[in-house]
């Protein structure tokens, strides 16, 4: 059993910069791959990012490359999700998952929101 909590979100006008967590407990997730997925008000969850156990290999949607950059530290059991350059589109409830690069999303954490002002 696997318990991911997201933290991070809040405010932020367009331009800026937020850095979200995700921090697993239960278990240890460091031979996992672990995505990021959003959810705007009236749209179906999409994917944003994964990275792969040894965090050698990351994947993008092509909205958020070159803007958002995910990354893990396994020694904290934590997967984050640096968001730069901003914009009103991203404003969505960022979570979580366990699965990804063709291993399915077994565990969700609850989200957390992010929201961005022009």
């Amino acid at each position: 059993q696997v318990q991911l909590v997201e933290s991070g979100g809040g405010s932020v006008q367009a331009g800026g910069s937020l850095r979200l967590s995700c921090a697993a407990s239960g278990r240890t997730i460091s031979g996992y791959t672990i995505s990021w997925f959003r959810q705007a008000p009236g749209k179906e969850r999409e994917f944003v990012a994964a990275i792969s156990g040894s965090g050698g290999r990351t994947g993008y949607a092509d909205s958020v490359k070159g803007r958002f950059t995910i990354s893990r530290d396994n020694s904290k059991n934590t997967v984050y999700l640096q968001m730069s350059s901003l914009k009103p589109e991203d404003t969505a409830v960022y979570y979580c998952a366990k699965g990804g690069f063709g291993s399915p999303y077994d565990y969700w954490g609850q989200g957390t929101q992010v929201t961005v002002s022009s």
